[in-house]
């Protein structure tokens, strides 16, 4: 079944995006009364055992988005954990470098200031590079090796990291999530100029 695929996002009580979980884990969070509220449109019904006393069968139907008791994960400066995935969705996929467009196992990432040199493996030192692009900088700085960025780097708010996490988005899962960007957003500035030409 097609929506089993479809992942949930689960928001804690305030809104507060926090996590993708998949449908045996959004079943978990009703059957442990965790679920607050739910909000978004109906992906499916998962349907359990018969009650004896009652001979009714339960039925959890499970929405796009479930807010759960419980806090959120880090407040204002945390910093979402590094990984390629995130950090190639974060730079659309382009070579930072270069600007053209490739898929992910043509990518690497770049630390602006290499490593050996005192850089830091963190959101603010690396960009999305071809591997073409990251052979040629090797361990100079862009300015040392005449390679201008074409944007600069940013850290993704926790928002911003649950949505550069998710594979396939439902409308009213990005309208949430967008929702708490920030206004000077990069990634907002993206979605909207994406619309614009949709």
């Amino acid at each position: 079944m097609e929506a089993l695929h479809q992942e949930v996002l689960r928001t804690d009580v305030a809104g507060m995006p926090l996590e993708w979980i998949n449908y045996q884990e959004a079943v978990r969070l009703y059957y442990d009364e965790r679920v607050a509220y739910t909000c978004g449109t109906p992906l499916y019904k998962v349907r359990g055992g018969v009650n004896a006393k009652t001979r009714q069968r339960s039925v959890i139907e499970i929405n796009s988005i479930i807010a759960t008791f419980g806090t959120n994960r880090g407040g204002p400066d945390h910093v979402p954990p590094l990984n390629n995935p995130t950090l190639f969705r974060r730079d659309q996929q382009l070579c930072l470098y270069c600007g053209e467009r490739f898929r992910f196992s043509e990518l690497s990432r770049d630390h602006i200031t290499p490593i050996s040199r005192g850089g830091e493996d963190g959101w603010n030192n690396v960009v999305t590079a071809c591997r073409r692009c990251n052979n040629h900088k090797a361990n100079r700085t862009p300015e040392e090796a005449g390679m201008p960025l074409i944007a600069v780097p940013f850290i993704p708010t926790h928002a911003e990291y649950i949505y550069l996490k998710g594979r396939r988005i439902l409308a009213d899962q990005m309208e949430f999530l967008s929702a708490h960007f920030p206004r000077s957003s990069r990634l907002r500035k993206q979605l909207e100029a994406q619309a614009l030409l949709n």
